[in-house]
């Protein structure tokens, strides 16, 4: 079971599958909720067939899904139905991310229920949201990556149109149906009334576009993609070094001085082309070359701690393996064993959200066997 934390007490009945709301409600298991996942009978979770597989297990699934219980459900069976609502009658949320009109026609949308479960909140993550003209398209994280602007501005100038390399289209829909729930619960607590929660991967793509949509309005031109460097700070992207590269970032006038000055060469914030940010901006490229000219006379080691001494914001670029094992990521509890004999060694990311009122739990649950928990359920959930 989770471990105690803002959200114990609450019941979360978890229709989600793949990504997107299983990411979700994975959160909310973090935070103490206790998350009933409804699967497919006889299959379960899509993505427990997608690997890497581990002891026969999906690492994809375990994931995603780790401090969950499971039970097997037939939602076209009226039987099935019945345990369906015995859960609801005691539960705080319902989480699903079927195309929209599928609960509808189960007898299991937000109209029918409502009346029934007053108090109840009822989230529905989907490609495009439960209304529009393409409410009932499929959707996957790349086709909302497409649509929403994002691969447009992912990737090297002249290069092809480039998925960023996390799914940010589920993560991105996940995290605001968190949000979401979060906020919904705590309007509960004052009114005692549920309510709907709509989420759309597509609008969530379009909120994290970040200042992309106001540099189009202000320029009437879309934005193209830059690299790994910032379109309207410099510098602020990768240089190369000695023996690999460096990561630099100065947000203000005042720390490019520091750094020309760190870096032996005062007479670079000197120069009319870099002397405020805008003109660093215009002209980037000159930027990188004169900064790449010093950097390559020394390693990145050597970089990091010269900068670093002098207040400077940079970066290796770590690869996974480098990253999971930095200090700081390590102190902070961001790589947890899993509490499953079947998978030793196994981590996973940890909860990013660190509170005063309560602890963060050493380790992490695991995830469940598709209907491992249906005894415990039923008992927990007897009929009325």
């Amino acid at each position: 079971m989770p471990a105690p934390g803002p959200l114990s007490g609450i019941t979360v009945i978890d229709l989600t599958r793949v990504l997107a709301g299983p990411f979700c409600t994975m959160i909310l298991a973090d935070l103490g909720a206790r998350v009933i996942k409804v699967e497919q009978t006889g299959k379960g979770d899509d993505s427990r067939a997608y690997g890497p597989f581990i002891n026969g297990k999906s690492g994809y699934f375990v994931a995603q899904n780790r401090g969950k219980e499971s039970i097997a459900l037939d939602l076209k069976q009226p039987e099935d139905i019945a345990i369906l609502h015995r859960l609801l009658a005691k539960a705080d949320v319902l989480i699903e991310n079927f195309r929209p009109g599928t609960m509808e026609r189960l007898g299991l949308g937000w109209d029918q229920l409502k009346a029934r479960y007053p108090q109840l909140i009822y989230a529905a993550t989907s490609g495009f949201g439960q209304t529009g003209p393409y409410a009932d398209r499929p959707a996957y994280d790349v086709i909302a990556q497409a649509m929403g602007g994002l691969m447009s501005v992912t990737g090297h100038e002249g290069g092809p149109p480039t998925r960023v390399g996390s799914s940010i289209g589920d993560l991105g829909a996940g995290l605001f149906t968190a949000l979401g729930i979060s906020s919904a619960l705590f309007d509960r607590a004052r009114t005692g009334k549920g309510m709907q929660i709509d989420v759309a991967m597509l609008d969530c793509q379009i909120a994290l576009l970040e200042n992309a949509v106001i540099r189009y309005y202000a320029t009437g031109q879309s934005p193209k993609p830059v690299g790994a460097r910032h379109p309207s700070i410099a510098p602020f992207e990768p240089y190369r070094t000695e023996d690999s590269h460096i990561v630099i970032a100065c947000g203000n006038d005042e720390l490019f001085r520091r750094l020309a000055k760190t870096l032996g060469r005062p007479d670079i914030a000197a120069d009319p082309r870099f002397a405020e940010n805008a003109r660093r901006s215009d002209n980037v490229l000159a930027l990188k070359t004169v900064l790449e000219e010093v950097l390559q006379d020394h390693t990145t080691e050597h970089w990091l701690g010269v900068l670093g001494a002098a207040g400077i914001p940079c970066a290796p670029i770590n690869d996974v393996a480098h990253a999971c094992a930095d200090p700081q990521v390590v102190a902070r509890n961001m790589i947890v064993p899993l509490r499953d004999d079947a998978l030793p060694g196994i981590r996973l990311a940890g909860l990013p959200i660190k509170m005063s009122a309560y602890p963060d739990a050493p380790d992490r649950p695991a995830a469940p066997d598709l209907d491992a928990d249906r005894a415990r359920i039923l008992a927990d959930f007897p009929p009325s």
